[in-house]
């Protein structure tokens, strides 16, 4: 597996890079956003936010534009906008600074998992139809009032695992599981950023929260009536 680390302080990207190779992935080390994009194509990205030509997003927005690699963001920043903007940009994860060598090994891996499987709601066949929301599995187009939205790969796989069945519930656990890895170990407050992201980019009403439960997708044209 090849890694692009997109990190512009040697003392950061060389021992990482370093690590990296001991647990046996080929590692390339881009120190500004324009090498990033101009790096040959690699099985996984690291990209840090603090670079000194282009800004941490743009160069996500960027690479997720033409193409679907798996992108982890490294940033020293914690708060949920930063994260929300992140997984609208195309982000499939983030750690924040400091982390452990083994800790992003494991991330690397759960991602890599994810990315190589069959992706949510693979078996459905045919359009996703739940009111005006319109899911295309065989394209990955999404509609809305039959306007098309913009989803990220990981936003369209929670969409499409909650539209296949609209009305029932689905457990945190279980999208969670199906989503992203039944080993996940990091927080499960990425589900809930990228239900915010959803919300923002489709309707507010469109995902209700189930106190205590999980989350189900509402027929809008049912409750418009």
């Amino acid at each position: 597996m090849r890694i692009l680390v997109v990190e512009d302080d040697p003392s950061i990207s060389v021992p990482l890079a370093e690590g990296l190779r001991r647990e046996g992935f080929e590692v390339e080390v881009a120190p500004t956003g324009a090498a990033a994009l101009a790096a040959q194509p690699v099985d996984i990205v690291l990209l840090d936010l603090g670079l000194p030509d282009l800004e941490g997003n743009v160069v996500c927005q960027r690479m997720r534009a033409r193409s679907a690699v798996p992108i982890i963001v490294v940033t020293a920043r914690g708060e949920e906008i930063d994260r929300v903007v992140l997984l609208e940009l195309g982000a499939d994860d983030y750690v924040v600074k400091p982390f452990g060598l083994r800790e992003l090994v494991a991330r690397i891996r759960a991602v890599l998992r994810r990315t190589a499987g069959a992706a949510p709601g693979a078996a459905v066949v045919g359009e996703v139809v739940v009111g005006p929301l319109c899911i295309d599995p065989r394209t990955r187009a999404v509609t809305l009032d039959g306007a098309a939205i913009a989803l990220t790969p990981k936003e369209y796989d929670l969409l499409l695992f909650l539209a296949a069945d609209p009305g029932a519930v689905r457990g945190r656990d279980e999208l969670i599981r199906e989503v992203w890895d039944e080993h996940w170990w990091g927080s499960t407050k990425t589900l809930d950023v990228h239900v915010a992201s959803l919300r923002k980019k489709l309707r507010p009403e469109l995902i209700e929260t189930v106190r205590s439960v999980g989350y189900r997708i509402v027929d809008l044209s049912a409750v418009e009536q």
